[in-house]
Order: structure tokens, then C-alpha cells, then sequence
């Protein structure tokens, strides 16, 4: 056994300058050489005689592919991830998948059908016998195994009985992620800080979650029941499938445990001890699984809010114009349905979320009366910092805004336009990067299962993006609104409302945490209570008064208690006996209560469906601003005891077959069917698709390796640079420019634009982008030319309340991006519609669907041009350490760092930057050849 420190080392000891990440007070050398002497291989013990997975009816002939960057190994025991602290050394499997996904970036120019797995992974169902790396039946059990491949080390599960096949699945999740399935487990209930420790970003995520998801274990149990009893023999099959995947996950926590081969973050967190063993990891139960769930849920699948954020500006905008035409105004930037927005559902009508006629029961609130509902309280110690008190800001501000972390992309053909003539799809989720990655890679094959794909750490059982035996799937965020704001009256006090006529007592849940040092996380010792008032309309998000009434302004979602519906949806897209075609598939996302786009490929159809449990609201209200908590503007059928309601049919949602093509980058989908967050207008990053895949459907004969470019390429690109840019360099020269500062930056924009406008490096791993001037200018740019041209117009306080709907930029190094920086995903929120069609009315070119009035230059030609040539002087002088002022990550003046993807450790491991592309974490690459 290895030689191990003893505990007074991990105690005193310091993390040596320049080694960042998960360990922030370890003496990574000193522990190493406690540590090692000689290290085993974690798994060595485990792995049985090789053998070959079948590949159970795989109908995609080779033609199936995926990625899903950093690895499949998101565990480390203690010594492996004081090896990577110290010198950088990875566990097998743990970045492998990395450098391919890297390097698409430069080599996707000249790709080929047969070189597409130079950059991803052959997707096909089963192992080939010389690839097989390990072969193990967990617990010693007879009806499953566990085949892993040499390349990438992903787990093949293939059982004979079901509950064995879950029993796998969860024993295998386990094996590649149980630390961070424990780190969301604890998000989810928000307990966070006293799991990991109370560093300031752990507490903003625990709070940005806690408060989208206030449950009590009994709430979390309750969600369990109602989906078991609510769905017959397929809630009953759920139930037993969990049950089964837990007994799994459980299994391989007390084997690691005996065997000292669990995650190392346990030591360092102060759960186990490296000496004596001493010390717990809990096992799961399945209200885990729902506070999983919740998390998910919320990062990626529950579109609304922001009401009162649009009440604030529509009250600016009235303020500013008078009511009828600040209504005027304020409709015009909403864009609630934009003549010239991409579609995704290229054709119909979908009427959803539109303006009504005469909106009734809107509650605006009074002009400066509305106050945020404190979260937390009774802060103690390292809580009190003014670091703390600012994540809690952030996160307040991340939970109640519409700009929800709209991410991933699609690009599906019809064979109608390929030279197979079977359907092509590249498609994927963008769910950020993260060290181990929220997802994982899985092939499950047993009883009523069989399906390869991506899921959830902690929440695969099933696959939930993936492919079938002889069809795939895939989703993007869509972003419609189920979440609506109620103004609720109060009475008696600040904490009872009138519930229809009665005056009702809220219901206060608590969540109090505490932390103090530890290995991991240094963070001096704290303390605080989270606290949400909730009443029957949702939990109190804002204070203000109504014409002169107090009120709390509530939250109500349609998911809110239903965290655990959507399981039977997942169930149906991994049962071969239940998917057998596009009108199936449909059926099967129907059952998903949060809000995706979803999208199907087989060897002859395509297809897609809008998911969402969406609430038929009252005649007359208008969902874009906070109600009255009153009968006649509820949710039409809304049962607040179990907070059911009646929702639209699925005729109503955005849905078709066999369309030439399909697109969706989080833009809009369809017409008339409005969406929660701002921006779908003229200029979407879903431009970048639908440009690039509807001329290659015009010219025809599209492949597998065409429709990668198209993505690689238009991952690349900046959407600034590519849609806004000619228009704004037309208006520049449209006097000769003689200003030598002003004409050596427009010549270096007109040259980047000519090149094709993308940030791509000079050459693989240079670090440096070709064009990389004129990309500075723009960076510096685009902030003051939008200021600019829009806030004399608008004045100060109404600029202000509409950036608060949506963000003017958000380029690869914005920071202030609802993704932050590093994170890849860029171009989905800021002002470039405005931008766009603003100079377009300047230049004299049709706008369909204008804003209400022109801001630049008030619509003079020679005026514009003189703020723009102004704002670009200004623009070209900045230095690039001024454009990128450096971070944790990246030192002041690096653009490339600046701009790059850097995998936010939630564990011990890290790895190192690639260069910034803005596509789909987990991506497939699909092409069916035959059906069954």
C-alpha cells in the first residue's frame, strides 16, 4: 500500500506559488512524497478477463460519431491529483479527449469523411476484441459488465436482467464521477459550503440554486411520488431503475472506501482521513436525485423570469416618452416576434407568449419601490467579506434574469439534400467546461435499453443525448417562458399574503450552512442562513408597492415541483421497442417538462419538437410583466397543491418532420412564438448556422465531413465582425476617411473582414490570431460605439434599465457575459440587432420590424459617422493590455489566453487552455445507413 503523510502535514503545509486550482493550501511536493511509493494503478484489482460487448443491432455502419472534452475519467485518488498539482501528470483518461477537440479548430478545413475521427470518437454500439481495456462485472455480479476501451476508457454497460443493466450504469457513473456527482447533489440543497467549503464562488452557486429550487426532503420526496404514481407501468419502471442505479453508485462507494481507491477530494476536504481511513462518504438516495435534477434544470432548461426587470424598463421607457410611445419604444427592443429573426421551424405559425391586444391585471410596480428579497442571513466570519456579500450579488442577479444560459447548437440535413441520401447531423450541447465535465460518455445495452450517448453525472441511468440502435437525438436550450411573476398583497404583515381573499401565512424554508478550513479550500471559518419565503404563486423574489399596496413580487414555474416528470421522456428515448420513428420520438420528448429543442435523425427521417410544460394563461395577460395573485389572471386549471396546471397541447409547440434543414443556436423558434430571454432579432449567433447550412442545401450533395465544417467554421467566427461590421464600415467610408488613426483601423477591419472575420489562430498551437489588430479594435470598440450611439437617445437611466435586459456584448473574453469568460460559449446575448438595424435605417436600407426610432446621429448620415469615427479613434488607441486586462487565468495583453477555454476545476485535477471555439461541449456527429 502506498506510503502516506501523515495528517499534520496536510494541516501546515502551503500550495507552492504558481500551482492554481482545487488545492489552495496543500504543499503538493511534500505530500507527493508521502504519498508515492510505489502507485498502483486505482482500477487494477478490478479488471476481469477481456472480453467483446456485442453491438446490439447498430444500424449507423460506422457513420456514427462523438466527443466530449476532457475525458471519460473525472476521478483521481489523492496521489493522482497531487501529481497533476505538482507536475501536471494526468490520470488515464482524464484529458484524452481533449487535444482531438483542441485541434478541430485547425484542421477542420480540409476534413474528409474518413479523417472525422481524427477529431471524435467512433460512436458505434460494442468494443472491438483487440480494444477492449477492461472487463469487469461489478459486486461480483453475474448479469452485467463493464467493458472499457483503450482509447478513451468509456464505459460499455451490458447487462441481461434490468435491474443488473442499472445496477452498472450507476456502478459505472460512480467509477468516472462520484465526487462531482456529490459536489451537485449538495447544490442542489444547498449545502454547498459545508460540504466543500465556504469559498465566495462555492457560495454563489449554492445560492444561485438554492433559491431557483427551495426544496425540503419532504418536497424532494413528494416529486418522486407524483412522478411514480402519475405514469403507470413506465413510473413504476423508473422508480425500480433508480433504485437500481443507487444500489450501484453505493456499491462502488464501499468498494473504494475498503479499497482506498475514492476520490482524493474527500482527504482534502476533510471527509476521509489519507492514515486511518477514518471518516464517511454518503451514500445516495434517490431524493439525490431529484436535488440533481433541479440543478440541471435550472442551468439549462427553464426559460422565463425577468418580469420585473421589464417592468423597470418599460417603466423607464414610459417615464422618458409618455405611455404610449414608451410602450412603442420598449416593444421595439423587446422583439418579441422579429420579421427578420432566424427561425429554427421554418414554417407555421405558433402563437405563444405574444402581446395581447389589451393586457389585463398587470402590476407595475411604483417608481423606485422595488427591493430584491434578501437570501441570506446571520452571516458569521469569512461570510461577512465583501468577496462573499459580492457572489451573493452575482448570483441573485444570474437567478432572476431571463438570460439564462441559452447554449448548444444543431445542424441536421434531410437526405433529400445529401449525397447518401440519408439524413446528416452534427449536434450537440454547449454545457460549458468544467474539470471533471458535467457530462458523461456511457453505452448501456440490457432489457428495454439501448442507447450510447452523454448524460448527467448522478442522473445517468439513461442516456440522455445520444443515439439509438437506429436513431439519434440531440437538444438545444429554448428558452420559452414557464416561469411567470405573480405581485402578491400582502396583509397583517411583510409575511402573510392574500391567497383568494384570505389572509395566508407564508411558508419560510431555511437551509443554514457552516464551514471552516480545510486542505481544499482555505476560506476562514463562516457562517449564514439562506432563507426563502414561499406562498402558493412561488417563492418572494422582489419587495415593492403597487400603487401605493405592498406587495411581494413571486416566482411560479411550471417545473417548480416536477423536477423528476421529464425522467419518463428519457426512459422512452432509450427503448428501442418504444422509438421507432420521428412520430415516436416526438411522443417520447413530450414527456420533458423543461424547455428544449429537440431534434432527430434516422437512415430517413428527420425531425423536431419544442419541449415545455408551457401554462395556458389568462385571456389578456401579458407574460412579459408581473400579475395580480388573483383568480382571474392564475394559470388557467392551476391546482396550486400540486402546482399543476392545464398547458398547451402538443400541436401547439413548435414541431415538424423532413425539413430541408433544421438550425437552432438558442435562437427563436418559431414564428409567433415568443421566447423568455431579449435578442432574437435581425442579428443571432443562429445567423452563423443558418447562413452556412442553407447554401449548402442549396448546392446539395452534403456529407458527414460538409455539414462539421459548417459548424467548425461558424465556430470561429465572430458574429460582430461576420453581420454588424459591413454594415458599420459602410457607413465609415462613406466619406473618405482621413484621419490617419481612423484610416489605418478601418483598413485593418476591412482586411479581417475580408479573411472571413474569424478568431483563428496564425497557425496550430501559435497562441496568436492571425488579424489579431484589428479583432483588439473591435473588442475595444463595440462597448463605446453602442454607448455611443444609443445613450443620448435613450438618456442615462434608460440606456441603463434596458442593458439590464440584455447585455450590449458578449465576446469570447467578456467576463460580464451571463457566461462568464473562458467559457466558450459567446454571441448569444448583446446589442448587435439594435446595432444592426439602427444603421441600416441610417444607411436608408429596409428594416422590417425597425426599432421605434433611429439613435444614431438621430438618423443623420454625417452625424453617425462622426460617433462612430470618434468611438473607433478612441477604440484603436487602447493597448491590449487595456482590452484585456488579464485574470486568474491569463496575464494582461494576452488576447489568445484572453479569448481561451479553460476547464473550471470542480475537483483536484486540471488541465491546461485551448483555443477559444465557440460549439457544443458533448458533440455527435451522425449518419445513419439502414432502419430497422
Amino acid at each position: 500500500m502506498p506510503r502516506r503523510a501523515p495528517r499534520t502535514v496536510l494541516d501546515r503545509m502551503r500550495t507552492p506559488s504558481g500551482i492554481p486550482g482545487f488545492l489552495k493550501t496543500a504543499s503538493v511536493c511534500t505530500l507527493i512524497a508521502g504519498l508515492l511509493s510505489p502507485l498502483a494503478p486505482a482500477a487494477a484489482s478490478e479488471t476481469a478477463a477481456a472480453q467483446v460487448t456485442a453491438a446490439a443491432n447498430d444500424h449507423c455502419g460506422n457513420q456514427c460519431s462523438d466527443i466530449l472534452p476532457p475525458g471519460q475519467n473525472g476521478n483521481a485518488t489523492l496521489a493522482q491529483i497531487l501529481l497533476n498539482q505538482a507536475f501536471g501528470t494526468q490520470p488515464e483518461h482524464a484529458e484524452d479527449q481533449l487535444g482531438p477537440y483542441a485541434n478541430l479548430a485547425k484542421g477542420y478545413s480540409g476534413l474528409t469523411n474518413d479523417k472525422i475521427n481524427t477529431f471524435f470518437n467512433d460512436a458505434s454500439f460494442g468494443v472491438p476484441a483487440d480494444q477492449v481495456a477492461s472487463s469487469v462485472r461489478p459486486a461480483g455480479r453475474g448479469d452485467v459488465t463493464i467493458v472499457r476501451d483503450k482509447k478513451t476508457g468509456v464505459p460499455h454497460i451490458t447487462g441481461t436482467t434490468r435491474y443488473g443493466t442499472e445496477f452498472g450504469a450507476g456502478y459505472a457513473a460512480a467509477q468516472d464521477r462520484l465526487w462531482l456527482m456529490d459536489v451537485f447533489r449538495h447544490v442542489g440543497r444547498g449545502q454547498l459550503t459545508s460540504f466543500a467549503g465556504g469559498a465566495p464562488s462555492n457560495q454563489g452557486l449554492e445560492q444561485q440554486f438554492w433559491r431557483h429550487a427551495p426544496y425540503s426532503e419532504a418536497d424532494l420526496q413528494a416529486q418522486i411520488d407524483n412522478a411514480v404514481a402519475t405514469n403507470g407501468e413506465r413510473g413504476q419502471q423508473a422508480l425500480a431503475d433508480a433504485r437500481a442505479y443507487l444500489d450501484g453508485i453505493n456499491s462502488y462507494i464501499d468498494a473504494s472506501d475498503s479499497g482506498r481507491t475514492f476520490p482524493g477530494e474527500y482527504v482534502l476536504t476533510g471527509h476521509k482521513d489519507s492514515v486511518t481511513n477514518a471518516g464517511t462518504i454518503e451514500h445516495f438516495k434517490i431524493t439525490d436525485l431529484v436535488a440533481l435534477a433541479s440543478v440541471i434544470g435550472a442551468l439549462f432548461g427553464s426559460g422565463g423570469g425577468g418580469e420585473v426587470n421589464n417592468a423597470l424598463s418599460l417603466l423607464a421607457d414610459q417615464e422618458k416618452y409618455g405611455v404610449t410611445e414608451g410602450t412603442r419604444v420598449w416593444e421595439s427592443f423587446r422583439m418579441r416576434n422579429d420579421p427578420e429573426a432566424v427561425l429554427t421551424q421554418q414554417s407555421g405559425s405558433f402563437p405563444y407568449g405574444t402581446r395581447p391586444a389589451d393586457p389585463q391585471g398587470t402590476a407595475l410596480p411604483d417608481a423606485g419601490s422595488v427591493e430584491p428579497e434578501p437570501l441570506v442571513y446571520d452571516r458569521t466570519g469569512s461570510a461577512t467579506t465583501a468577496s462573499a456579500t459580492g457572489a451573493s450579488g452575482q448570483a441573485a442577479k444570474t437567478a432572476t434574469s431571463s438570460a439564462k444560459r441559452g447554449m448548444s447548437n444543431a445542424l441536421v440535413v434531410s437526405g433529400e439534400h445529401t449525397t447518401s441520401g440519408h439524413p446528416v447531423a452534427v449536434f450537440g450541447p454547449q454545457t460549458g467546461y468544467f474539470a471533471p465535465q458535467l457530462l458523461l460518455l456511457q453505452e448501456i445495452q440490457g432489457p428495454g435499453i439501448s442507447a450510447r450517448g452523454a448524460s448527467f453525472a448522478g442522473l445517468s441511468m439513461y442516456v440522455e443525448l445520444g443515439r439509438g440502435q437506429d436513431y439519434a437525438w440531440s437538444a438545444t436550450t429554448s428558452g420559452q417562458d414557464i416561469i411567470d411573476s405573480y405581485a402578491v398583497e400582502l396583509c397583517q404583515d411583510d409575511y402573510h399574503y392574500l391567497y383568494r381573499g384570505t389572509c395566508t401565512p407564508m411558508e419560510k424554508i431555511e437551509q443554514k450552512n457552516a464551514w471552516k478550513p480545510t486542505v481544499a479550500d482555505g476560506t476562514a471559518a463562516g457562517s449564514y442562513t439562506m432563507r426563502v419565503w414561499r406562498t402558493k404563486y412561488g417563492p418572494v423574489e422582489y419587495r415593492a408597492t403597487v400603487g401605493g399596496k405592498k406587495v411581494a413580487y413571486t416566482t411560479l414555474r411550471s417545473s417548480f415541483m416536477h423536477e423528476a416528470d421529464s425522467i419518463i421522456g428519457f426512459q422512452m428515448l432509450n427503448d428501442p421497442d418504444y422509438v421507432k420513428g420521428p412520430d415516436s420520438f416526438q411522443k417520447a420528448v413530450q414527456h420533458i417538462n423543461y424547455t428544449f429543442n429537440w431534434f432527430y435523425a434516422d437512415s430517413e427521417h428527420t425531425a423536431y419538437y419544442n419541449s415545455g410544460d408551457n401554462p395556458v394563461r389568462a385571456s389578456g395577460v401579458d407574460a412579459e410583466f408581473p400579475v395580480w395573485a388573483r383568480p382571474a389572471y392564475e394559470w388557467r386549471g392551476w391546482d396550486p397543491s400540486t402546482n399543476t396546471a392545464d398547458y398547451t397541447p402538443p400541436s401547439a409547440h413548435p414541431h415538424s418532420t423532413d425539413q430541408d434543414y433544421y438550425v437552432s443556436w438558442n435562437n427563436k423558434q418559431a414564428r409567433d412564438y415568443t421566447t423568455a430571454p431579449w435578442g432574437n432579432g435581425s442579428v443571432h449567433r443562429g445567423n452563423l448556422l443558418e447562413d452556412r447550412v442553407k447554401k449548402l442545401v442549396q448546392q446539395g450533395g452534403v456529407t458527414r465531413a460538409v455539414l462539421v465544417k459548417a459548424m467548425a467554421d461558424a465556430a470561429l467566427a465572430d458574429l460582430r465582425a461576420e453581420d454588424v461590421l459591413p454594415k458599420l464600415l459602410k457607413v465609415l467610408t462613406s466619406s473618405p476617411v482621413t484621419d490617419p488613426a481612423a484610416s489605418a483601423a478601418v483598413g485593418k477591419l476591412q482586411a479581417w473582414v475580408a479573411a472571413g472575420g474569424k478568431r483563428t489562430e496564425t497557425a496550430a498551437g501559435s497562441k496568436k490570431y492571425a488579424d489579431a489588430d484589428a479583432i483588439r479594435i473591435l473588442d475595444a470598440w463595440w462597448p463605446l460605439l453602442v454607448e455611443a450611439e444609443f445613450e443620448p437617445g435613450l438618456g442615462r437611466d434608460l440606456y441603463t434599465a434596458v442593458t439590464a435586459n440584455l447585455p450590449v456584448d458578449e465576446s469570447p473574453s467578456a467576463a460580464h457575459g451571463p457566461t462568464g469568460s473562458h467559457a466558450g460559449s459567446s454571441f448569444q446575448y448583446g446589442w448587435w440587432s439594435y446595432v444592426d438595424k439602427d444603421i441600416r435605417k441610417v444607411l436608408g436600407e429596409e428594416v422590417k420590424g425597425p426599432l421605434a426610432r433611429t439613435y444614431c446621429g438621430d438618423g443623420n448620415l454625417g452625424a453617425c459617422r462622426d460617433i462612430l469615427i470618434g468611438t473607433l479613434k478612441q477604440a484603436a488607441a487602447k493597448t491590449t493590455a487595456q482590452v484585456y486586462p488579464g485574470d486568474d487565468v491569463c496575464a494582461a495583453g494576452d488576447q489568445w489566453c484572453a479569448d481561451s477555454i479553460n476547464h473550471r476545476t470542480l475537483g483536484g485535477i486540471k488541465h491546461g487552455k485551448i483555443g477559444w471555439q465557440n460549439r457544443p461541449t458533448y458533440q455527435q456527429v451522425v449518419e445513419f445507413t439502414s432502419h430497422r
